[in-house]
């Protein structure tokens, strides 16, 4: 079964298992301007049907989603993030920090925009406090899987029964691994500036606003051990989907152009500091950022540039929809 057909499927038997009132906070139009509203901090509360508000066999239907939406590495990070709530709760509270009432693992929301199936497009999202997860189908097939966010606080648990475990790690580790490869010309290109910025700079838009996101060095200027390296961070990120899925988005890459990406550091090397790099190609950003609660808080994500929510996939699908079935007076 492709990925399409078991996301289908999942999403089918959750919507299935809600109530009249659960379906309606759940389920909106296609077309609806909601569909392209992303956030990752708390706060506001997302529309959509919250874990909160479903009952346990609701939620297993829920999760059973993530699992089929996510590779299994992904799908377990996800649920780790939601678990971190509770930690930064308790930590808040200890330092009697205001507002840690807020900390909730039930405040992350599913929703579903158009109806699950092979023909008609429509699109499955959950989101909450540093998950930002969507995934646009069309024809039987997943068209787009971005925006992808995931982000962790903390880091590293600092103490109680979960210190010293780590959430997301890899971005950091494979990202540090890029920078060992670089030889030392390679490097003075790639580290644009001593200071990481307070977070990421794309934004939570429809696009991406890549202004301000640096450039560092080009994939095609580096040597063979820096371009194994690059490439295996990106591949990190797009492997949150599914391999299907991941190896068409890498296509997507390959066919714009690898030599054009490029790899961007800012900050200080070592942990304890606040970092940052990104990855630009020419249709996609990648950004990571650790610099707050003393380097210990992460935000991660990457974007389409032109095919967040499966918007240039979904256009040629319509294109070609509309050329296959010409409306009166176009033969």
């Amino acid at each position: 079964m492709t990925t399409a057909a078991a996301l289908a499927a999942a999403v089918g038997a959750w919507l299935d298992g809600l109530d009249e009132d659960q379906r309606a906070r759940a389920v909106f139009p296609f077309e609806i301007a909601e569909r392209f509203r992303w956030a990752y901090t708390p706060d506001p509360p997302r529309e959509g049907l919250a874990i909160g508000d479903m009952r346990p066999d609701q939620r297993a239907a829920a999760n059973e989603i993530i699992a089929v939406a996510a590779s299994p590495r992904t799908a377990a990070e996800i649920a780790a993030v939601i678990a971190l709530e509770t930690v930064l709760g308790d930590l808040e509270r200890e330092s009697r920090r205001p507002g840690w009432q807020r900390r909730d693992p039930g405040r992350y929301w599913f929703a579903v925009f158009g109806e699950p199936g092979p023909f008609r497009p429509w699109s499955w999202r959950v989101g909450g406090h540093h998950v930002a997860i969507h995934v646009t189908l069309a024809d039987g097939e997943v068209i787009g899987t971005t925006p992808s966010f995931l982000g962790a606080n903390p880091a590293v648990v600092p103490s109680g029964p979960l210190a010293g475990s780590r959430t997301l790690p890899g971005e950091e580790r494979l990202a540090r691994e890029m920078l060992a490869a670089l030889g030392a010309g390679e490097r003075r290109t790639a580290v644009v500036d001593e200071t990481a910025p307070a977070d990421i700079l794309g934004g939570t838009g429809r696009h991406a606003d890549v202004r301000s996101v640096p450039i560092g060095v080009r994939h095609a200027d580096l040597a063979a051990p820096g371009r194994a390296a690059l490439e295996a961070l990106i591949l990190h990120y797009l492997h949150r989907s599914r391999p299907d899925v991941a190896e068409a988005a890498w296509m997507r890459i390959v066919d714009a152009g690898v030599g054009d990406v490029t790899f961007a550091w800012a900050g200080r090397e070592a942990a304890g500091h606040g970092q940052y790099y990104a990855v630009r190609g020419p249709t996609f950003v990648i950004e990571y950022d650790n610099t707050q609660d003393g380097a210990n808080h992460v935000h991660a994500v990457w974007r389409e540039l032109a095919n967040d929510w499966g918007d240039d996939l979904l256009a040629r699908h319509l294109a070609r929809d509309h050329r296959a079935n010409p409306g009166p007076g176009t033969g």
